[in-house]
């Protein structure tokens, strides 16, 4: 197709039925993970947006394997499911790591790792804008996955790039490396926050002008930060809510 953009899908059933039937031909997850996925989704459903979906984890897991990922750091928790995909992702021999602001959230991942035979992932429980400058990993990660609060991912940024220089030791982020920030569209209010955007005056995050919040702010600058950096080749890819992909050049 020549055409940058068209539009996807004619109706929402028809949409519905294309993501269904793609998901059904694509990598498959083990069930223990599509069976926690659906219990958070029942038993949290408030607070359930905070978890990535399983087609969402399909596509991470495929590119986490293409890569050959096998350290994993993830930044923003929520209640392990994404955490036990990138376990899933790099097998028995990788390992994860991940910071959680919320200590229930953050033990009630530890429960799901052990009632699953999770291992080789490693939580680290406070606020990862403060701990992640002065955190020293023995080995750099090939990958690094930001899903946590949307102000902080320009000093996320900031933090990685400074703590993965040329040369350096106990460097964040190797070479080649990828960092892949969920949620960097924000329903589409990152890249359109005008009247033109239905979501500008839906109130389903609290408050019906979220359209000028920090978080869009701050994500808005994190695309701009990862697109002007010459240490960088990204990728916006504009499915779920937006996932900024970006390489490591050095």
């Amino acid at each position: 197709m020549k055409a940058d953009q068209c539009e996807l899908y004619a109706t929402k059933l028809l949409g519905e039925r294309v993501t269904a039937y793609s998901e059904a031909h694509s990598m498959a997850l083990p069930q223990f993970l599509r069976d926690y996925n659906a219990k958070i989704l029942h038993e949290q459903p408030t607070t359930s947006n905070y978890m990535i979906s399983t087609f969402q984890s399909q596509a991470l897991v495929w590119l986490a394997r293409l890569m050959g990922a096998k350290r994993v750091l993830e930044i923003g928790v929520f209640v392990g499911y994404s955490t036990m995909a990138w376990s899933h992702a790099v097998g028995p021999e990788g390992t994860v790591t991940g910071f959680e602001f919320n200590a229930d959230y953050a033990k009630q991942a530890e429960a799901a790792f052990e009632q699953n035979g999770v291992k080789k992932c490693e939580l680290i429980v406070g606020d990862a804008v403060k701990q992640l400058p002065s955190f020293k990993p023995a080995e750099p990660y090939d990958l690094i996955f930001i899903d946590a609060q949307k102000s902080g991912y320009p000093a996320y940024l900031k933090t990685i790039l400074a703590n993965s220089q040329p040369g350096s030791q106990n460097r964040l982020l190797r070479a080649g490396g990828l960092i892949i920030a969920d949620n960097a569209l924000r329903w589409g209010l990152v890249a359109d926050a005008s009247e033109a955007n239905p979501r500008r005056t839906m109130e389903s995050s609290g408050t019906s002008e979220y359209w000028k919040s920090d978080d869009i702010k701050c994500l808005r600058e994190y695309n701009e930060s990862v697109h002007a950096s010459e240490r960088l080749e990204e990728f916006l890819c504009p499915l779920w809510d937006g996932v900024n992909l970006a390489r490591l050049l050095d």
